[in-house]
């Protein structure tokens, strides 16, 4: 069945809402699903140039007549919902909430906030884990989102809704949240770890399709792994802004900010242990290696630098595989070959999203 399943391969904000943009519009999804909840953003460039984050709509709702879902594995924050449907101008026929999704109350974000779990592990404080403790707990205080009148236009059979489009032959594109590295189960950094398992097959399952229903997985990379603030977790070789932005010929202040929480970033070189397990966990039908031009900058001018090629080498021959696409900015994919090749297509080529 026609089921892309994007997945992060490190700790999260490797650009995945770019890679399931691009493939949605490659293939014509009918159905863009955002799995998870709202601890974490998803970045696109909008058709003005503007960068658009979302920490509940799938960044791929993006692609034209695309319907969005948020099946019952998903969390969600009803503020943050409408603000984004909003900002969008979509409607129900655009965007489709599972009945039995939970929702995340204002007591979650406050028990996240007082429990000490931002300070302790750098959460995000956003409520997820809390809902999901409650979820799994069977708590009477459980509220499920057919529960919420606010969403009643936007509930729908959302396992049928895409089983109906699956029949049909038409796309389905999984947009997995955060890396695996953070999985709280095979991430390996526990208890530094997000509130849910961050697979492929656990987000297939959130989604509420079969495993057989999926033919390809496409593992999401950054040059420079990144952590959110605070004490999240290990970076196994971490550096400074200010050293990242003199090798990559950035302004001296140049940093990354959280979608969630607007902190700085931490950020390391390339970790190879990470990578390795997330492919053996994932098994990927394809590779996606983003942030080149924090390798060298003129990979971004469309230039062919000794040093990118080195590194993009170094890191295929350390994970044991191949990167299918590279990514030199926030808008920008280009197949490996074409990367190779003389003549060098713009980054924003259509001809660069080709993912198989």
């Amino acid at each position: 069945m026609p089921v892309s399943v994007v997945v992060g391969g490190q700790y999260g904000s490797e650009g995945k809402g770019k890679v399931a943009l691009a493939i949605a519009r490659e293939k014509g999804a009918r159905c863009v699903v955002r799995v998870g909840g709202t601890n974490s953003g998803h970045t696109i460039i909008d058709g003005r140039g503007e960068p658009r984050s979302f920490r509940q709509l799938p960044a791929s709702v993006f692609s034209k007549d695309s319907i969005a879902v948020l099946p019952p594995g998903a969390l969600v924050d009803v503020d943050i919902f409408e603000r984004e449907v909003a900002e969008l101008g979509l409607g129900p026929d655009r965007v489709k909430v599972s009945p039995l999704a939970s929702l995340i109350s204002a007591e979650d974000r406050e028990t996240e906030r007082s429990n000490g779990l931002v300070d302790r592990i750098g959460s995000t404080g956003s409520g997820t884990g809390a809902a999901l403790v409650r979820r799994i707990g069977r708590a009477s205080t459980v509220r499920l989102a057919r529960n919420e009148p606010r969403l009643g236009p936007y509930i729908a059979d959302t396992a049928q809704l895409m089983r109906d489009f699956l029949a049909k032959g038409q796309r389905v594109v999984i947009e997995g949240s955060q890396g695996f590295g953070l999985s709280v189960l095979h991430g390996g950094f526990y208890p530094k770890a997000t509130s849910r398992d961050t697979t492929a097959a656990a987000f297939v399952s959130e989604a509420g399709l079969s495993p057989f229903d999926v033919d390809e997985i496409v593992l999401v990379l950054r040059a420079h792994p990144i952590r959110v603030a605070g004490d999240s977790g290990p970076l196994e070789d971490e550096m400074s802004w200010k050293d990242l932005a003199a090798e990559a010929g950035l302004a001296e202040d140049y940093k990354e900010l959280t979608t969630a929480t607007k902190k700085i970033r931490r950020i390391g070189r390339f970790e190879v242990d990470v990578v390795r397990r997330a492919i053996a966990a994932n098994q990927p039908t394809s590779i996606v290696l983003n942030h080149l031009d924090y390798v060298d900058p003129a990979v971004a001018r469309g230039e062919r630098s000794r040093l990118a090629r080195e590194f993009l080498a170094r890191v295929e021959s350390q994970i044991g595989a191949m990167v299918t696409m590279v990514g030199f900015g926030p808008d920008s994919l280009e197949s490996r070959s074409d990367f190779e090749r003389d003549g060098r297509t713009h980054p924003n080529s259509k001809h660069s999203l080709k993912l198989v």
